[in-house]
């Protein structure tokens, strides 16, 4: 067997093709109850059903919005929520064009005989789960994993659990008819160079597509959702066609050009500086395979938590803040992007959270 073919096959494969279209994005929203609560309390809003149902609804209603996403990664709960006037989210991002996503992970635990190191927990009734979500409407999922650079790490031992946990996960995926998004992240935390950050992208990379080979996962299904090759938090920033450079080479040397997109991740980026990164990877004149895109969280919402502020007067301002970074990082994808103009309350803003879980 080389890879899935099962009868999901056609439909992985177009579907995959499809959230990587060049022009189009992800916008995750898919904060576990945990971590919107963080992102609530920082605009003194409380954490409860109610409220986030109309925080997600203020993003999958935004006037023009829709245009500039392929998919949209959701949470359980909201898989399943619907508008104030009772119509499905689900159904809200099918008529925009606009695939739905879950996110199927559990979270990391801590992994034993490491320093501190983790493994992603997820995979005890995956396959039931996933059935279910696609019953529900998901036509993708999503699946993290983190590692750390330290003076010893990631080590051998947290490369290949959380390379085979993500393989592991995503021919669930495929056999139950959900695009695998793999998400190795290695996070930002620490003051090690671009280098050191290249480096270990490339090994990482190198062994989750071992991983997924070893696994018959059909590449043409999947979508890779990796960290931007970036100098650590604590060290001096460097131009975006450093980043731009660097970060396309690990891609050049480790990833297949089967894999129809890189959907990337912000990973505690400011709004401007992610878009301002992707965009120059966009504008970089080199062999690049596969479209790059952008699959962010905080990167695409903070300007718009800020001006939405929990208060109903605020939604028509809030969701013009989102169609503003949509259209900026559809621009960033095709490499056309000018740059800030009048950026909005919070677009500058680092994002970054030490040890980020969710």
């Amino acid at each position: 067997m080389s890879c899935y073919k099962g009868k999901y096959y056609d439909e992985l494969i177009a579907n995959a093709k499809y959230i990587g279209t060049p022009g189009k994005g992800i916008l995750a929203a898919d904060e576990s109850t945990g971590t919107i609560g963080k992102r609530f309390a920082s605009i003194n809003v409380e954490n409860v059903e109610s409220n986030r149902q109309v925080f997600r609804e203020l993003l999958f209603t935004a006037p023009g919005a829709l245009q500039y996403l392929s998919g949209v990664i959701l949470f359980e709960e909201t898989l399943y929520q619907k508008t104030a006037a009772g119509k499905p989210f689900v159904d809200v991002l099918k008529e925009g064009g606009v695939l739905p996503g879950i996110k199927v992970d559990k979270g990391t635990v801590d992994l034993a005989g490491t320093n501190g190191e983790t493994t992603t927990q997820g995979l005890d009734g995956l396959a039931q789960r996933c059935e279910k979500y696609y019953a529900a409407g998901a036509r993708f999922a999503k699946w993290r994993a983190v590692l750390k650079i330290g003076a010893t790490e990631p080590s051998q031992l947290s490369i290949n659990e959380n390379a085979n946990g993500l393989a592991r996960y995503a021919i669930i995926c495929q056999e139950n008819g959900l695009v695998p998004i793999v998400e190795p992240e290695i996070l930002v935390d620490g003051s090690h160079t671009i280098d050191q950050c290249a480096d270990i992208t490339e090994r990482v990379l190198a062994a989750c597509y071992k991983a997924l080979s070893d696994h018959h996962v059909c590449l043409e299904g999947t979508l890779l959702k990796p960290n931007m090759v970036t100098p650590g938090s604590d060290s001096a920033k460097v131009a975006p066609e450093v980043v731009a450079e660097y970060t396309v080479r690990a891609l050049q040397r480790t990833m297949p050009a089967a894999v129809p997109a890189v959907v990337f991740l912000s990973g505690g980026q400011s709004e401007e500086e992610a878009t301002l990164n992707l965009n120059a990877m966009n504008k970089l004149k080199a062999n690049k395979p596969w479209t790059l895109t952008f699959s962010f969280g905080r990167a695409l919402q903070q300007s718009t938590l800020k001006a939405w502020a929990g208060k109903e007067e605020n939604i028509p301002k809030a969701q013009a803040a989102l169609l503003a970074r949509c259209k900026a990082n559809s621009e960033a994808t095709l490499g056309t992007y000018l740059g800030g103009g009048s950026l909005s309350e919070g677009t500058s803003e680092s994002l970054h959270v030490k040890n980020y879980t969710y």
